[in-house]
């Protein structure tokens, strides 16, 4: 098998067989440590927040990249596990279905459990939101996590690996390279999702890096979620809607899965995708979580046969 086949399907395999590794031994983790301390006050905050987001992605894909290659160096099929590890920490299925099957469940049986779990999931209030409302905010977040935290990362890493090997570079190269460009997109991710915020004053930088950098996966993620329902106008209609919605991707992931669900997707406040429509049901999150584990598998594959080396 090809080696970034072998990165690819281990990576999958240890998100598939694991779900995600005790947060001390997370290196997303340690690199929010990092971002928390740019969490302050500056005197000219904007600029800081700027160059944090600039370097900060670059630093941690050059020591993604780095750490694959020397493993590769020593041995090809250590490099293969390194890289399978790199994958395997910057992207995230299980425990992204399993979070959303836990809200539904807990949606019907214990609403106030139900608005605590969410918390993993939605940076929203949930005190008040109805079962409906919190299954709406556990479907919405399943969409945008599907983009964000699985889709995002797979298409750094297919477009760095695909263009190294285009260029001549050798397969072990292109697997670093790769990894390396699924870490700057979740240094990204986790970037604007501790300081992309307009309570902060560092968050201007990191908020419009990671709107550009997820313009594409966004639209991907919808055309995914589309594919495997079989349902093409869902993208028509999820454009419609996308107005509501006050991110420039999300609403793409969201509006398709409402569409596909022909439910009512809503964040008191703030949009509504599909207001004709009922909240979901418990049946309808379920639909929910296997069209979503479903188009993940397939982004894995597309993967897999775009940087075959």
């Amino acid at each position: 098998m090809a080696l970034s086949g072998l990165v690819l399907g281990g990576g999958l395999a240890l998100d598939l067989l694991v779900g995600e590794p005790p947060r001390r031994l997370h290196p997303v983790a340690w690199f929010g440590q990092v971002v928390g301390r740019v969490d302050g006050e500056w005197r000219r905050p904007r600029q800081v927040g700027v160059v944090a987001a600039l370097v900060l992605p670059i630093l941690a894909a050059l020591a993604v990249a780095g750490v694959v290659f020397a493993a590769g160096q020593m041995d090809t099929r250590v490099g293969a596990v390194a890289g399978a590890l790199a994958l395997f920490v910057t992207t995230s299925l299980r425990r992204l279905l399993e979070r959303v099957r836990e809200v539904t469940a807990l949606s019907e049986e214990d609403v106030d459990a139900a608005r605590e779990r969410l918390r993993a999931l939605a940076g929203r209030d949930a005190a008040a939101l109805s079962p409906g409302e919190l299954r709406s905010a556990a479907v919405e977040s399943l969409a945008e996590n599907l983009a964000d935290g699985l889709v995002a990362p797979l298409a750094g890493y297919t477009v760095l690996a695909a263009a190294t090997t285009a260029a001549g570079g050798s397969p072990l190269l292109a697997v670093s390279l790769g990894c390396g460009g699924a870490a700057w997109v979740k240094a990204v991710n986790t970037l604007d999702s501790m300081l992309g915020y307009r309570s902060k004053p560092v968050g201007w930088g990191p908020a419009r890096l990671d709107d550009a950098a997820m313009w594409v996966p966004a639209r991907v993620t919808a055309g995914l979620l589309a594919l495997v329902s079989r349902a093409p106008l869902s993208l028509v209609r999820a454009r419609r809607w996308n107005g509501d919605v006050p991110s420039p991707n999300s609403g793409w992931p969201m509006g398709t899965l409402a569409a596909i669900l022909d439910v009512r997707l809503t964040k008191p406040g703030a949009y509504t995708l599909n207001g004709d429509a009922q909240l979901p049901d418990a049946a309808a999150a379920g639909v929910a979580v296997r069209k979503v584990a479903l188009s993940g598998l397939v982004a894995y594959a597309l993967a897999g046969v775009l940087t075959w080396t």
